[in-house]
Order: structure tokens, then sequence, then C-alpha cells
């Protein structure tokens, strides 16, 4: 079990979110990676991939949320994603809320 605390944690990281709520919609993913060239010469965008790579994929691997398969490059939902979820929509919707017209009645 993963106490709020934890969830919240992993919640707070907008890419971390953004890999979650993709996996909701489709599981598996392809490596999240990909999605940040690190050839590019935006160094924003190699931070975030490195930051995925080193960062991200191995604390959401570590607590069970994702399989990670870095051979094959695929993320797929992990046997406590499915802990996560309720707590991932909320979030999610209301971060959705936000920035469609600002605060929900």
């Amino acid at each position: 079990m993963i106490m709020l605390s934890k969830q919240l944690f992993i919640l707070s990281n907008y890419h971390r979110r953004q890999l979650l709520i993709a996996l909701a919609q489709r599981n598996p993913q392809s490596d999240p990676t990909s999605a940040f060239d690190a050839s590019e010469t935006n160094s924003d965008t190699q931070d975030q991939a490195i930051a995925m790579r080193h960062i991200h994929l191995p604390l959401l691997a570590d607590h069970g949320i994702i399989d990670w398969d870095q051979d094959a490059q695929i993320v797929a939902q992990g046997p406590q994603f499915d802990e996560l979820e309720p707590l991932l929509t909320a979030v999610g919707e209301q971060e959705e809320a936000l920035t469609d017209g600002g605060i929900p009645d």
C-alpha cells in the first residue's frame, strides 16, 4: 500500500503525471523518453529526457506503479498502478478544470 503522502509526491511532478495519464489511457507505452529527443540542442528538452530516464521512471518503477523494460523501451502499468489511479484521475480532472477556465464551482 502506498501512503497518501507518497502518492501526492509522485503526482506532484507534471511529467510523471503526464506519463501516468497516458498509461491510464493506453497501456503499455513506448519509452516516454522518446518524447524528449536528447539529440536536440534545446537544453530543457535534454534535461527532461535525462530526468525521465534517471529520476522519474526509476521512482515509479521502485514503487511498483510502472513496469519499465529498459531494453525494449516499454513502460506498462505496474502492480500498484490501480492504487494510484483514483487520485491520478481526480488530480487530472482538477488540473484540466483549472487550465480550461479558472477555478471550478
